[in-house]
């Protein structure tokens, strides 16, 4: 028999448009020389996104260059302006299609990145939640690696600033190679002497060895019982990545992925089988949305995540994706979000958990501190 329900029907929830985006940007210089393997450089740009609706404002960002910030002025604002502030992903298919003639590498992702994040951040504030929440809790906190030990770093430095971590109770450190083959297989036994025998130690050549160069450099630090090799190649080198990986000392792992800004670029990575674990980095892959894609992408493949850097951005999706390890607290961000932005959490026996008072990232930012960077 038919029945009639006589349930009524749900008023639509009043939509809450985002009022206007504001964008700003920072150069903020290091506190000494830094290198790696392939680079150097003397500053740190920061691209900050606030996005307003319903009396909240939420907050995002990106470290890249300055011309990112005039690509969301140019290209993206209008497309968000007006919108659901509720709708994320309704927002992140209008940036992309936004950028269609432009392509997805490089500062097309990283603007994108700067305001999803910020639209995360406001919806959770709304909602008067952290985004940890928001986005459904799978741990209460997250491992962090400690990360620095430039190429620049005189042996003194290098041993201070890993050592430090350790023992400030940051298990795992992570120190650059690639600008001296042989300079890199005495700095990693410094490091080694620097951190004792129970501290797990990471090395990153950013690709600046050749696949040869790299095979010999990963039996030398296996001495010193190296338990991360990052980038032995370029990243581009799929073929060159999974051969490194299958015939690295056993224990030794391969990571990459830093440099992905779209959802291809981890697929083609993963069924290359060229890494041991992926490395996203919500401020290039898109934001949190992009971030949430590869985490599903590399659970579809048992694949483990490590996320990149920007460590008070990604310490909430962190918490939630159920294949992160571990995640990045790079020196120079940790230092710049320390400065620009209260609420930013320190390591705590190795982890960071998110602050469940505050909503959104809970972050609130320090335009005072911040405003004797600013560029524009």
């Amino acid at each position: 028999m038919n029945r009639i329900s006589s349930a009524k029907p749900q008023a639509k929830r009043p939509e809450v448009p985002v009022k206007r985006l504001d964008v700003s940007v920072y150069r903020v210089p290091t506190d000494g020389p830094e290198s790696d393997g392939t680079l150097e450089w003397n500053a740190t740009t920061l691209v900050l996104v606030e996005a307003f609706g319903g009396e909240r404002r939420g907050l995002g960002y990106t470290y890249a260059s300055g011309s990112t910030a005039s690509l969301i002025r140019e290209l993206l604002t209008d497309r968000i302006v007006g919108l659901d502030a509720m709708n994320i992903q309704a927002s992140w298919i209008q940036m992309i299609q936004a950028i269609r003639n432009l392509g997805r590498p490089g500062i097309c992702s990283m603007a994108i990145a700067a305001v999803d994040s910020a639209l995360w951040d406001l919806k959770a504030r709304l909602l008067e939640l952290p985004l940890v929440t928001l986005l459904g809790a799978a741990r209460a906190e997250v491992p962090v690696y400690g990360s620095g030990g430039f190429t620049s770093y005189s042996i003194e430095q290098l041993q201070s600033q890993l050592g430090a971590w350790v023992e400030h109770g940051i298990a795992r450190v992570k120190m650059k190679i690639g600008r001296d083959p042989q300079a890199d297989i005495r700095r990693v036994q410094a490091a080694r002497e620097a951190i004792g025998p129970k501290g797990e130690l990471f090395v990153d050549a950013n690709g600046a060895y050749s696949l040869k160069q790299a095979l010999a450099q990963a039996s030398a630090f296996s001495a010193q019982q190296v338990a991360w090799f990052e980038e032995p190649v370029s990243s581009d080198d799929l073929a060159g990545l999974r051969f490194v990986r299958e015939h690295a000392p056993a224990g030794m792992e391969i990571s990459a992925g830093e440099y992905g800004y779209d959802l291809c670029y981890f697929r083609r990575m993963l069924e290359a089988g060229s890494v041991d674990v992926i490395q996203p980095d919500a401020t290039r892959c898109a934001g949190i949305t992009g971030f949430l894609q590869v985490g599903a992408l590399a659970q579809a493949f048992a694949c483990p995540i490590s996320a990149h850097t920007a460590p008070s951005l990604h310490l909430h999706p962190c918490c939630a994706v159920p294949g992160v390890r571990h995640l990045e607290y790079f020196h120079d961000h940790a230092r710049i979000e320390h400065l620009f932005f209260e609420g930013t959490v320190w390591p705590l026996n190795g982890s960071l958990a998110p602050d469940l008072s505050r909503p959104g990232f809970g972050l609130e930012f320090k335009r005072a501190d911040a405003q004797r960077y600013a560029l524009s």
